[in-house]
């Protein structure tokens, strides 16, 4: 068994106004803390914006805008802000219609874990990856997965975040039951 002993560290008072409350709970934190170590991946690929596929999510973004406005059925459709948030719910409400299981807080945190809520980000260092199938998006899904799990009215690209979602969370529903029985890399 492993011991440590903590040192109380001081905190100067110069500079503290300078600092704010965040730094001196930075330097009052620093070394106190130990957590569990974790095996480190690296971070996804965020693809540049002058990039072939940050053109087609700009381009998808704008679809989904104009759809949302029109409505399919003669009312106004909601309106979702194009950020996580926005994403989430527009999937959701798609999700609902398609009988597809998932909870807001199921499908953020698998969001968070697997892309940090970037839409552009680029798995370029796993399996997939080596053979030339790498995964993308909010939920890191290989364009195959995508390709059997998308869901009839959404955009039919992988980087499209509403799309994304959806697919991913069919795909979990089919092989885990629902997003929500998601807990790493799936």
């Amino acid at each position: 068994m492993r011991t440590t002993t903590l040192i109380p560290r001081r905190i100067a008072t110069t500079g503290i106004t300078v600092l704010g409350a965040a730094g001196i709970a930075t330097a009052a934190l620093t070394g106190t803390a130990h957590a569990a170590p974790q095996t480190a991946k690296p971070a996804a690929k965020v693809l540049s914006a002058d990039s072939a596929t940050a053109a087609e999510y700009v381009a998808t973004q704008a679809a989904h805008a104009k759809a949302a406005k029109d409505g399919k059925d003669g009312k106004k459709a909601e309106d979702y802000p194009d950020n996580l948030d926005g994403w989430i719910r527009e999937a959701m409400s798609i999700m609902k219609k398609h009988g597809i299981p998932g909870s807001y807080d199921g499908i953020k945190r698998n969001i968070i874990r697997e892309s940090g809520g970037d839409p552009g980000a680029v798995n370029d260092w796993d399996i997939n990856a080596q053979k030339g199938i790498p995964s993308k998006g909010l939920l890191q899904v290989i364009q195959p997965t995508f390709d059997q799990y998308h869901v009839k009215g959404t955009a039919d690209k992988l980087t499209d975040p509403v799309a994304n979602i959806v697919a991913a969370c069919n795909y979990a529903a089919d092989r885990y039951g629902t997003m929500d029985n998601v807990d790493s890399a799936y």
